[in-house]
């Protein structure tokens, strides 16, 4: 099996510090040599949002393939307490992203922010 090389963001807005703690508790179980970089707080980007976000990067390996990864990270979303609608009312619980996945950009956009690319940096 081919190992994937990884790069994720999660950030929180509502109880941020332990829906990002409970996250990384079970990123660390499902991807055992994942790398946390530092807790960022930053504004919200769009309107809507109530309050600051606390945001992380990470970089992991997996065998799994990048939908897979994506479909843990969306169950995690859920778990955490997420609605569809929570957004709409400018509350993000937990938010996990995938953002590289081997040399493949998957989030350009988010690529060009730059606590983003900050945190590239800390890694």
């Amino acid at each position: 099996m081919n190992e994937h090389h990884c790069l994720l963001c999660m950030g929180s807005n509502t109880n941020r510090f332990t829906q990002l703690s409970d996250a990384r508790k079970v990123l660390s179980e499902a991807f055992p040599d994942i790398h946390f970089g530092e807790l960022m707080e930053t504004q919200a980007i769009g309107s809507g949002f109530h309050s600051p976000f606390s945001n992380q990067l990470a970089r992991f390996t997996t065998t799994l393939s990048s939908e897979s990864v994506h479909n843990l990270f969306k169950e995690l979303e859920r778990h955490s307490g997420r609605l569809p609608g929570d957004k709409a009312q400018g509350i993000v619980k937990l938010d996990i992203d995938l953002l590289t996945f081997d040399n493949k950009v998957l989030k350009p956009e988010d690529m060009k922010r730059e606590y983003i690319r900050r945190g590239i940096s800390l890694l």
